[in-house]
C-alpha cells in the first residue's frame, strides 16, 4: 500500500484586487476579494501558471506608490 495519495481534484488560480495569486478548490465558492483568473487544472498546473503570470510579487498598491514616487522624482530632476 502506497503512503503517497493522489488529488484528483479540479482547482482554479484565483487572484485578488492587490494582484496577488493563490490556488483554490474549483467546486468550492471564492473567498470574499477573491476571483477566478481564468485558469483551472490539476494543482500542478494552477501553480505552474501562477508562476508563469505572477512576475511581480509587490503588492498593487506597493507598485503603484512606488510609480508615483518615481513619477514625482523625475518631475523635481526635470525642473
Amino acid at each position: 500500500m502506497s503512503d503517497v495519495q493522489t488529488d484528483e481534484r479540479t482547482y482554479r488560480v484565483v487572484r485578488n484586487d492587490e494582484e496577488q495569486y493563490s490556488v483554490w478548490w474549483a467546486d468550492r465558492d471564492l473567498p470574499a476579494g477573491w476571483y477566478a483568473e481564468g485558469f483551472e487544472g490539476s494543482k500542478e498546473a494552477c501553480l505552474e501558471r501562477i508562476g508563469e503570470v505572477w512576475t511581480d510579487m509587490r503588492p498593487l498598491s506597493l507598485r503603484r506608490r512606488m510609480e508615483q514616487a518615481a513619477a514625482g522624482e523625475a518631475l523635481a530632476n526635470a525642473s
